[in-house]
């Protein structure tokens, strides 16, 4: 095996001053959302009914009909106390630790919006037709709840891709590549015993991992990183595992890196490179980044490592973000594994994701991309955002991807 890595110029592995995920709007609001969180429970419950009121207000200014507002208010505040309880259930299951105080008002604002949806439009409808509507939004809600929160996260499935290169001579056989992204531990549950399942499953050559080990709720956690290590402490594949750190916010560099320190079985590769002799012909050169968000850093970085980095076999590329694929384009990469977006996590019929977290927007999402000689692969990932962030996934189950490298021909 033929290795270097560009770690020993101590200014690559410097961060930028500006922390960009958390200049930008959505952290932003999880922060805000996060605020309940220092209050008493007491006082949370109090607000939620205040909320209650205060929608049941609205309907009354909308509709002019105060019976029916006093019960929209009442009926709203059963469902915000069923959400709560749910919530208060979820660590006693091993399902999520995330913290109820917040994700409760996260989880209240769309049914707000639909109760005052309902009342905008409640004089068109006859009868007692604009209760059934709210009755009905509210309850395709909950059972939005039940099923992000407790059956689509723990859905994970091994996704099999096939990808082709010219780097890999003819009649060689084929590379096998585990991907594993954003673990966004909190404590483990049967998903991360099911990540070692498929993992041992899957039989891959190498695995590689592009980042986000812990909840961004608990990144300072003593018991969360000492859980993060023994999971992956686990994993094993006969050519090497390699890893990357992710986002600056979520796999802080001062308590995530140090889990890797004397961690036989992984290499943590922080803008350096691996060449991996296979065997029987077969060899691939392992790239990775730590990933900053700050584009022209990044992107200037990629650029000195793909210059130190030989280009006699192919070329994977393990980077957090989908954000460096222009320029993995330009320096004709065979194959760029990342998540982050984690597929929108929360994804709509018609509308797809509601959020992605990526500078490029919708562009690069989740799923497979091909342009020019580059493949990329943006993988839904496996665990949940932290701070306020709702534990849940809907119509975006988690996954890990096999890929299998091809030569062309």
């Amino acid at each position: 095996m033929q290795n270097t890595t560009l770690t020993k110029d101590s200014h690559e592995l410097n961060e930028p001053t500006l922390d960009i995920l958390e200049e930008g709007l959505l952290h932003k609001m999880m922060l805000l959302f996060h605020l309940p969180t220092r209050l008493p429970g007491v006082l949370v419950v109090g607000l939620a009914l205040v909320v209650a009121v205060l929608t049941g207000v609205g309907w009354w200014v909308l509709t002019g009909d105060q019976p029916m507002a006093q019960l929209i208010a009442v009926l709203l505040a059963l469902f915000m106390a069923a959400d709560m309880t749910l919530l208060l259930t979820l660590p006693q299951q091993r399902i999520s630790y995330g913290p109820w105080k917040a994700q409760l008002f996260v989880l209240a604002l769309p049914r707000v919006v639909a109760t005052v949806g309902v009342g905008l439009v409640a004089g068109l409808l006859p009868g007692n037709w604009q209760l059934w509507l709210f009755l009905g939004l509210q309850m395709m809600g909950t059972a939005a709840f039940i099923r992000g929160y407790f059956i689509e996260p723990f859905k994970l499935k091994l996704t099999a891709v096939m990808t082709f290169t010219d780097r890999l001579p003819l009649g060689t056989g084929p590379i096998k590549v585990l991907h594993i992204s954003d673990l966004h531990v909190e404590r483990l549950t049967d998903r991360e015993a099911q990540v070692l399942k498929l993992a041992r499953e899957a039989k891959p050559d190498l695995i590689v991992i592009s980042g986000d080990y812990v909840n961004l709720s608990y990144n300072r956690d003593p018991k969360t990183l000492q859980q993060v290590r023994q999971l992956l402490s686990q994993l094993s594949a006969p050519f090497g595992i390699f890893a990357t750190l992710g986002s600056p916010p979520v796999d802080l560099r001062e308590t995530v890196a140090p889990i890797f320190d004397n961690l036989p079985n992984i290499t943590l590769l922080r803008h350096g490179w691996k060449q991996i002799d296979l065997r029987n012909g077969r060899s691939l050169t392992v790239m990775g980044m730590d990933c900053s968000h700050d584009l022209p850093i990044d992107a200037g970085r990629l650029a000195r490592l793909v210059a130190a980095s030989p280009g006699n076999a192919p070329q994977l590329l393990v980077y957090h973000s989908p954000e460096l694929m222009p320029e993995a384009i330009e320096h004709g990469i065979d194959l760029y594994v990342c998540g982050h977006t984690h597929g929108g996590q929360v994804r709509l019929p018609i509308l797809g994701p509601v959020f992605t977290s990526s500078q490029l927007g919708r562009r690069f999402v989740m799923g497979l991309y091909k342009i020019g000689r580059t493949t990329l692969y943006v993988s839904r990932g496996i665990g949940l955002e932290g701070l306020s962030a709702p534990r849940v996934r809907f119509m975006c189950p988690p996954e890990m991807t096999l890929i299998t490298i091809m030569p062309n021909g």
